[in-house]
This record gives structure tokens, C-alpha cells and sequence, in this order.
């Protein structure tokens, strides 16, 4: 089992930054991360995602160029850097994690995770 705990979450005003965190503990052996948080007619909806070895990332359209994924494995922690804060990005943030079996991939859907935070709020006031 592995278990995720986000922060960094708060209030900012549109135009500015948070940087998220997602820790993780448990039976941390390779995994693959991402990050996700509500849409219109998805409970979670997939914002970004990166592999287990940091090498490869992939972005919802919404996000690209904003919201750049990273971790940091000796930490086990995960980072997404939320900049450029617009009010639609207001959200519960929610990270998930599943093992990686076979190769160095991330995942963009949902029912590819195993594992999943709480959520941390963002709100962004304009």
C-alpha cells in the first residue's frame, strides 16, 4: 500500500503561484504519479502526469506550459508548480500514484491509479 498526502493548496489571486507537493509513503517502490482534479461531467479529471524516473511527463491542454510536473524520489514527493493562476483552475487538486510493472510510463486516465490523496484546494480570486 502507499499513501499520499497533498499540500501546498490555498488561496491566490489570478495571475499568481502555488507549488503542490504530494508525498508519499508506504511500499514506495517504482511508481508513476500524476495529478487530477474536477471537471464538468468528470469527478477527476487528468491535469498532468510524470513517469516514475522523471523523464517523462505528459499535460492536459489547459495546463500545458503552466503547470510543470516534477518530483523528487529521494524525498518521495512529487511536485506540480501551478503558475499563470487563472479562476478556472479552481479546484480540489488531487494526486494519485500506481506502481510501474513494466517500463518507465506515465498515465493520463483515472482508472489507471491505484492510490490517491485527499485533495488540497486551490482557489483562485480574480
Amino acid at each position: 500500500q502507499v499513501q499520499l498526502v497533498e499540500s501546498g493548496g490555498g488561496l491566490v489571486q489570478a495571475g499568481g503561484s502555488l507549488r503542490l507537493s504530494c508525498a508519499a509513503s508506504g511500499r514506495t517502490l517504482s511508481y508513476a504519479m500524476g495529478w487530477f482534479r474536477p471537471a464538468p461531467g468528470k469527478e477527476r479529471a487528468f491535469v498532468a502526469a510524470i513517469s516514475w524516473s522523471g523523464g517523462r511527463s505528459n499535460y492536459a491542454d489547459p495546463v500545458k506550459g503552466r503547470f510543470p510536473i516534477s518530483r523528487d524520489n529521494a524525498k518521495s514527493t512529487e511536485y506540480l508548480q501551478i503558475n499563470s493562476l487563472k479562476p478556472e483552475d479552481t479546484a480540489v487538486y488531487y494526486c494519485a500514484g500506481r506502481t510501474s510493472y513494466n517500463g518507465d510510463y506515465y498515465y493520463t486516465a483515472e482508472d489507471q491509479y491505484d492510490y490517491w490523496g485527499q485533495g488540497t484546494q486551490v482557489t483562485v480570486s480574480s
